[in-house]
């Protein structure tokens, strides 16, 4: 009998212009925890779509499932054979109940007119739930849950299918060490049952805590499958991206000037109050601070997504009136969400819709309807200049890596010629290698003038990019601090316990929200 539950071989996918996979192969044991890892671009997404049934695999492909030979050419294939993929963007339904959520896709093979067993239901879901030790009402609607709640919803799920084969794609971009933690214990209890996992994640550290063996993809092709035990950290990444990267010190290399934008005493009940800080020309101005300090309410407050109660903005010294984001883009100021796919882009629209939508107004001809032939050369002009792969404009941005993605997102907001750009979390959800890449553009976009804020919960990230770091906690500015005397341990200690709090605490990562590495 098989060792392996899962088998894929000779796996190859072409799109119009592009080879995304080049004859890849995959296996899986029965109860590990594999780790699927590459760069954005590598090809991980296309082969969790080929093995979900959503897409279909070039000809000469090669399927088996616990040692026999197996068809896997729509969704419904992959889930009777009790495969479940849980991707980064929850693919929930928030008005349903959690009952509803766990069981729907069920009776799919049933007839439309089969009258609703609530109460079958409802045992389905809390028998569920309980495996995963989660006390949820099944009768609560998803919206009213949290990010890491949804997830195990999620995962209780895939129980409920009694799945074999659970993919998790990026499964902690969104929670915090604790409930990181939890996830880790849930993987353990499944592992412990048999049932295999496929982990995906950007984050190396968590990579080496849970898995059992990697897969590495490069450039859509199979590099190799290594046991954790026989790979480093250095290692992997060499593997990954065909050279040695680190998180390169990327500080000013011209002189900080003055200081084109200022928040004064910016306050909004329930999220932050009394803050004030100044941006200078030159500089990156990183902010950091654990889950709920309030960091990612402050940018939009700035804006314009949310008013504040209170306070003011100026810029170049004149005071702003931004009730709205489209006036923030009038007046210069740009803003990279953290949710990329559902704040930042329209997934089912090309590269190049997705680049000029700010700016469409802009591209008018005489007759008052949209210059193609302008909105094309655009797009052309930022995907050469962002290396946005694969460079087909035309492509929807859904198709595209998540690096790829927030490239497009950053051109997005480029195209607007901005005075002002506020990165939200840049690089969550990429790789290495491609955060290096969106670092060097927030520098050089610092060193054209251009007011860079850098919203950052990855505290490597935060002393590499930044000249001058703003701690928040509790929706105040607990610290400020220069790059050359910031460390991870004072950084923390702002976080933690505020201004005033004494002696800085010894640092230990197991008990912060923020992240340690890449």
């Amino acid at each position: 009998m098989s060792e392996y539950l899962l088998q894929m071989k000779n796996i190859s996918k072409t799109f119009p212009g592009v080879k995304a996979l080049d004859n890849v192969e995959l296996e899986i044991k029965k109860g590990e925890v594999h780790a699927l890892i590459g760069e954005n671009g590598a090809g991980k997404s296309t082969l969790i779509k080929i093995l979900a049934g959503v897409y279909t695999s070039d000809p000469g492909a090669k399927f088996f499932f616990e040692g026999k030979e197996a068809e896997i050419s729509k969704p419904l294939d992959a889930t009777m054979k009790g495969i479940s993929i849980i991707y980064q963007d929850l693919s929930l339904f928030p008005n349903l109940s959690v009952a509803e959520n766990i069981y729907i896709g069920r009776d799919s093979h049933k007839k439309p007119w089969t009258k609703v067993n609530w109460n079958q239901i409802k045992k389905i879901a809390t028998k569920a739930l309980k495996e995963l030790d989660m006390d949820i009402d099944p009768s609560t609607p998803v919206e009213q849950l949290s990010i890491a709640q949804q997830q195990m919803v999620e995962i209780a799920r895939a129980l409920a299918f009694d799945s074999k084969l659970i993919v998790m794609d990026e499964p902690t971009s969104s929670l915090s060490a604790g409930e990181v933690e939890k996830l880790y214990n849930v993987i353990d209890k499944l592992k412990k049952q048999g049932i295999s996992i496929i982990f995906i994640s950007h984050k190396l550290k968590e990579l080496f805590t849970v898995s059992d063996r990697f897969t590495v993809l490069r450039d859509g092709k199979f590099v190799g499958s290594y046991d954790a035990q026989d790979m480093t950290e250095p290692k992997l990444i060499q593997l990954m991206v065909g050279r040695n990267v680190t998180y390169e010190k990327n500080q000013a290399t011209v002189e900080v000037g003055e200081t084109i934008f200022k928040v004064n005493q910016l306050s909004k009940e329930g999220n932050f109050k009394d803050i004030s800080f100044e941006l200078r020309k030159g500089e990156v101005l990183g902010i950091t601070g654990l889950v709920g300090s309030g960091r990612t309410e402050l940018a939009q407050a700035i804006f314009g997504v949310n008013n504040p109660d209170s306070g003011s903005i100026e810029l170049y010294g004149k005071q702003l009136s931004i009730r709205h984001s489209a006036a923030a883009v009038k007046e210069g100021v740009a803003y990279i969400p953290e949710a990329r796919q559902t704040q930042g882009l329209v997934l089912e629209q090309s590269v190049i819709n997705n680049i000029s939508l700010p700016i469409i107004t802009k591209l008018k001809n005489k007759f008052r309807l949209t210059d193609r032939k302008q909105e094309v050369k655009l797009a052309e002009e930022y995907v050469k200049t962002l290396d946005i792969r694969p460079a087909l404009p035309h492509l929807d941005a859904g198709n595209l890596s998540g690096g790829n993605q927030q490239k497009i997102v950053i051109a997005k907001w480029l195209s607007t010629k901005p005075k002002v750009i506020i990165f939200d979390e840049p690089t969550n959800g990429i790789d290495i290698g491609a955060k290096t890449e969106i670092h060097k553009l927030m520098r050089k976009l610092a060193n054209e003038g251009i007011g860079v804020i850098m919203i950052s919960s990855e505290l490597p990230e935060i002393l590499a990019v930044s000249d001058r770091i703003l701690v928040m906690r509790h929706g105040r500015i607990a610290g400020e601090l220069n790059v050359a005397e910031a460390t991870q341990e004072n950084i923390m200690h702002y976080a933690l316990q505020g201004k005033d709090s004494g002696k800085a605490p010894s640092f230990v990562a197991e008990t912060n929200q923020m992240s340690q590495g890449v």
